[in-house]
């Protein structure tokens, strides 16, 4: 059986932990590409109050297609992308790149193309079963959104790497990766008061020209990035409960 935590009734003798986190330490430090972990011990109490706060702040997180085009400071875009950096990747590759785009001539070029694209699949590739479940969000093929808010950013997958001897070789776990990475910008722009939403044309080729890409990156998403319209609306849309969506097996 493991041992209780510290914290939680554990017996664990005084002096122990600290030899114990000793030796580790000396380990990491000859160890040059390891260094010892920084981690905050938080008491049961805590972590559940900010369990709890986050959720109910996440809770009220909605995606609109409503901006306004008040300005965004540039550094409230760095901090969320900076956030974003940090989700974990195969291999620590960080297969991501965020390109970040407030030139109005230049979104309203993205947004041509993506309306061309989404009115040929609205048009022509758009499958019975896709239809019934986007017909009660009332998307179509016009994307105001795209020049409506100050900041456009596409993240861009790299769906192949240039390794140190020049060579070309895979990424791993790419589309993982810039997943997570995803949802802590997605996250980091709800924290500080804005909203987004995950927009994916198809095909997506034209962002990486317009955006002048290496063919080594793939876009897997544009988000606009804002404050929310006046007259913003959302789809009455329900959240499935948490017994939909979790199993325990204990």
């Amino acid at each position: 059986m493991p041992a209780e935590p510290r914290g939680l009734g554990g017996d664990e003798q005084p002096g122990r932990a600290e030899a114990a986190d000793s030796t580790e330490r000396a380990a990491a430090a000859a160890e040059p590409d390891f260094v010892p972990l920084r981690f905050i011990e938080r008491p049961p109490e805590e972590m559940l109050s900010r369990a709890t706060a986050f959720h109910e702040a996440m809770a009220g997180r909605r995606t609109t297609r409503h901006f306004s085009d008040a300005p965004v400071p540039k550094r409230l875009i760095e901090l969320a992308v900076q956030t974003a950096g940090t989700a974990p990747s195969g291999a620590h590759l960080q297969p991501w790149t965020f390109v970040a785009v407030s030139d109005q001539a230049v979104k309203r070029r993205i947004r041509t193309a993506a309306e061309q694209e989404e009115k040929r699949f609205y048009e022509e590739r758009l499958q019975a079963a896709w239809r019934e479940v986007l017909e009660p969000l009332g998307t179509d093929h016009v994307k105001r959104h795209i020049t409506d808010a100050p900041w456009v950013v596409v993240l861009f997958r790299h769906t192949r790497r240039l390794r140190p001897n020049g060579e070309i070789a895979p990424t791993y776990y790419s589309q993982e990766s810039c997943g997570i990475a995803a949802g802590l910008f997605i996250a980091a722009i709800h924290d500080m008061g804005l909203v987004t939403l995950t927009h994916t044309p198809s095909p997506m080729g034209f962002l990486r020209r317009i955006l002048d890409r290496p063919e080594l990156e793939s876009a897997m998403l544009l988000m606009p990035v804002g404050h929310p319209a006046e007259n913003a609306m959302v789809p009455d849309l329900r959240r499935k409960a948490l017994s939909d969506i979790l199993r325990f097996i204990e």
